[in-house]
């Protein structure tokens, strides 16, 4: 049984990975209409692209694709190379000129793990291309070929990881590449990733700008931009039940929210608690 993101009927996921330079790239591909989405930033260092238009008031409701990738800033090139792949398959927003795909992206910084190698359009342009509705394989793949947790004293492995939350006919999946300065426990307050040590935590002086965990949330449930943005920020207070501490001054965590709008209506109540299930076993999958 799937049991993560691609379990949501008309999403697709790839990966381009270099496991030797430790960074790559995850694409998930909408529906050829697009997903409504929306998304929240939490940090003062967030790595993006196409980020502005996802605000509840901007013109553009839908997205046809969402980059995660290593290589800081850099790595934000990878999403050229999905425009194009959408761009050759005709998917897009219509516009008098034909159309044209909009492909948000977010980075985390992975430069300092392996060789200074980032991802560019083609690595992303493959990423997509390998795209496909298997159940999502959680581990050090894709944008989390890099992820590190517990940098406020010495970084421990974690990777990508994915899960599906249901509740009768509901469902929400959740992708999450974890690079977080803290440490990463599952649910039940078990240190997964990390050291766990308070005082050294206490006397750490992290540099800024390259801790970021990356979470897409995606349910068949019609969504509007607001109640995606709703969602998005349940994401984000997900994330401080797993990684401890998060949201600090040297995060920049992303969580983007995507809508098929292929299911039926759903309570927003029961969607948040969905996410919220969702975000806590990807993240523990991603760095168990």
């Amino acid at each position: 049984m799937n049991a993560s993101l691609t379990a949501v009927a008309g999403l697709r996921v790839g990966h381009w990975s270099d496991p030797v330079a430790r960074t790559g790239v995850t694409v998930i591909l909408c529906p050829d209409e697009g997903c409504v989405a929306s998304a929240s930033f939490a940090g003062p260092s967030p790595g993006t692209r196409e980020a502005a238009l996802l605000a509840p008031e901007k013109r553009v409701e839908r997205v046809h694709a969402l980059v995660f990738t290593g290589g800081s800033a850099f790595g934000l090139a990878a999403a050229d190379g999905v425009v194009r792949f959408l761009h050759e398959r005709g998917v897009g927003h219509p516009t008098r000129m034909g159309p044209v795909p909009i492909v948000p992206a977010a980075v985390i910084y992975d430069l300092l793990v392996g060789e200074p190698v980032w991802p560019g359009p083609r690595e992303g342009y493959a990423a997509a291309a390998s795209a496909s509705a298997d159940p999502v394989t959680s581990g050090p793949v894709g944008a989390g070929a890099g992820a590190t947790a517990g940098k406020y004293k010495a970084p421990v492995p974690t990777g990508l990881g994915s899960a599906l939350a249901r509740w009768r006919d509901l469902r929400v999946g959740a992708l999450a590449v974890v690079n977080p300065v803290g440490d990463v426990y599952d649910p039940g307050g078990r240190l997964v990733a990390g050291h766990g040590d308070r005082e050294a935590w206490m006397r750490a002086e992290p540099r800024p700008a390259e801790h970021t965990t990356l979470v897409a949330l995606a349910t068949p449930a019609p969504l509007d931009k607001r109640e995606a943005r709703m969602l998005a920020e349940a994401g984000q207070a997900a994330l401080g039940r797993v990684i401890r501490p998060s949201h600090t001054p040297w995060d920049g965590d992303a969580v983007f929210v995507l809508s098929t709008g292929r299911g039926a209506a759903a309570p927003l109540a029961a969607l948040s608690a969905l996410v919220q299930e969702a975000v806590c076993a990807a993240v523990t999958a991603a760095a168990g």
